[in-house]
């Protein structure tokens, strides 16, 4: 086997991918680096969660843990060369915690360590030492210990991207870092028992609940309260653009900024489409609206919008010939041939220079679809509107709604979501974030009453969002359970922040949650029916089906 992967929805044949290739398109040696990328950042954790409990622990090294696990999530990197510089940047600050535990006496020279704390190695070695260690995910001692452990660590990945973006925007909690480093190492814990993993996989939820709400406290703070917003969806303009993709909101900010008097025109495409829904981005007449669907469609949507593409996070699909010259990645992400804008320095700004100089030299965007579509639901704005939901809800305009966040992805089975949208009665609502949308954000759904029938939160983080709505209603119609409320789940994943976002649920309380386009390939049956027992988690069947069991709920 070359390789071991399972992390996301697309794994082959729903168990992983283990040839010379994942289908994200990874390499195998990719894949292998990443995995020892996490068991470097293991051993950053295990010196570190003593330093902490010393209180001399480096903030840095916070960065450092966050951006590794980042790196590795499902469509962000592809570079071998910048993963094994991310690898010897562990290495580094994993020996400059152990010498200053050292010169403390908190640690003994010749100490037992634990192989992760305690391997070290070159560049050209670090592919064969993932390999001769297994430090991937086939390392736990039977399949429901590995399943679960799966669930805590990409819940930990989903929960580091999130705590990166807060941190870009000055807003972290050591208590969150804290437990992400202590999940690493639960990861590696062979005395944990069945019963206090599946205890450790709900309290990562609730640490994922309060990454989003850390998140969403630094969004609001730094760029005001998404409102509903009418984005332009084609190119009225005949200006070179810059395409945005990903999730960073400091990125698009500083962009916004330096690119503001270029003669250049900013768009977002994907998972950026939220930004136009902050106000403080609203003041950029040089930004234009959003171009293309979700991240899959890139291939086709990136040719035809002629300039350059940025990369703030994932999702990057390998490129086609034609554009790979005019893509950038910064941050976490990378692939090879890409350039890199590299990480802000203490206090600075990134350098776009680059990349605006170089969209000027292209033709404007070809258009390729015209008009609008109304998103910027978030909860303040929900909350806003409370009184006219809250009416519609009790006259029975509104009988149900529909949360339907998440991903989206390539699979024809995906169509689903599309279908199940189309299908819903003209009296219901659905609730939506993340690049799932995409599949139902511009059919013609119409409204009730004034209110539109897609509520779009925002990007997958706020998902938390639609759980601070629902707990509102719960409050408002003063229910004692939040199941109680005419809320059904019908949610799409694809990557690691999908599996947070669902870990975050679940702590939440909310049962009866239908997942698809598959359930999870790294649940073993056993941990599959622990959640089925539960938390009523079930996967998707038929539109006609689903529907009415959603309905008669």
């Amino acid at each position: 086997m070359s390789m071991f992967c399972n992390q996301c929805q697309e794994a082959l044949r729903n168990v992983g991918c283990d040839a010379m290739a994942g289908v994200c398109g990874k390499t195998s040696e990719t894949a292998n680096l990443q995995d020892l990328l996490i068991y470097t950042m293991k051993g950053v954790a295990y010196f570190n969660q003593i330093a902490r409990q010393h209180g001399i622990n480096d903030p840095k090294t916070d960065r450092v843990v966050l951006d590794g696990l980042f790196t590795t999530i499902t469509n962000a990197n592809f570079d071998d060369e910048s993963i094994m510089t991310k690898i010897e940047k562990g290495l580094t600050k994993r020996e400059e915690i152990k010498r200053q535990l050292m010169v403390e006496g908190l640690i003994q020279k010749h100490q037992l360590l634990p192989d992760y704390a305690s391997w070290s190695g070159h560049r050209h070695t670090f592919e064969e030492k993932s390999e001769e260690k297994r430090v991937g995910l086939l390392a736990g001692p039977n399949e429901d210990i590995r399943s679960l452990r799966s669930l805590v660590l990409f819940g930990l990945k989903g929960m580091a991207a999130y705590a990166e973006h807060a941190l870009n925007l000055g807003f972290e909690k050591s208590d969150i870092n804290a437990f992400i480093e202590r999940g690493l190492l639960v990861t590696e814990d062979d005395e944990m028992t069945g019963e206090e993993l599946t205890a450790f996989v709900l309290e990562t939820g609730k640490y994922g609940v309060d990454v989003m709400a850390l998140l969403d406290e630094a969004n609001t703070t730094r760029y005001g309260h998404p409102e509903m917003t009418e984005v332009q969806i084609g190119v009225n303009s005949d200006r070179p653009g810059i395409l945005v993709s990903g999730h960073d909101l400091k990125d698009f900010e500083e962009l916004l900024e330096q690119s503001k008097d270029s003669g250049v025109d900013i768009y977002t495409h994907s998972e950026m489409l939220p930004a136009n829904y902050y106000p403080a981005f609203k003041r950029y007449d040089h930004f234009k609206g959003n171009y293309g669907n979700a991240w899959w469609k890139q291939k086709e949507e990136f040719e035809s919008f002629n300039g350059a593409v940025l990369f703030t996070t994932n999702c990057i699909v390998p490129p086609k010939a034609n554009y790979m010259d005019r893509i950038y990645t910064t941050g976490s992400t990378g692939y090879p041939g890409f350039k890199h804008i590299p990480d802000r320095g203490d206090g600075n700004q990134k350098d776009f220079s680059e990349l605006i100089e170089h969209a000027k030299t292209f033709p404007a965007p070809t258009q390729i679809e015209e008009g609008s579509i109304v998103g910027g639901f978030a909860h303040n704005q929900v909350t806003q509107l409370a009184d006219q939901v809250v009416d519609a809800v009790k006259s029975g305009a509104i009988r149900k709604f529909f949360v339907m966040a998440g991903c989206d992805g390539r699979m024809k089975s995906r169509d689903y979501y599309t279908e199940f949208a189309q299908e819903l009665p003209n009296d219901t609502v659905i609730l939506t974030a993340g690049c799932a949308k995409y599949r139902y954000n511009k059919l013609q759904l119409g409204e009730i009453g004034g209110i539109p029938r897609v509520l779009d939160a925002g990007q997958c983080n706020d998902s938390y969002s639609l759980a601070v709505v629902a707990m509102k209603l719960k409050e408002i119609f003063e229910l004692n359970d939040i199941n109680e409320l005419p809320i059904e789940y019908n949610i799409a994943w694809y990557e690691q922040k999908a599996v947070i976002v669902l870990l975050a649920l679940l702590h939440l309380g909310v049962k009866d949650i239908k997942l698809g386009p598959t359930l999870p390939a790294f649940l073993s049956p056993n941990v599959a029916k622990v959640l089925v027992e539960n938390f009523g988690i079930s996967g998707m069947t038929d539109v006609e089906s689903d529907l009415n069991v959603m309905m008669n709920a």
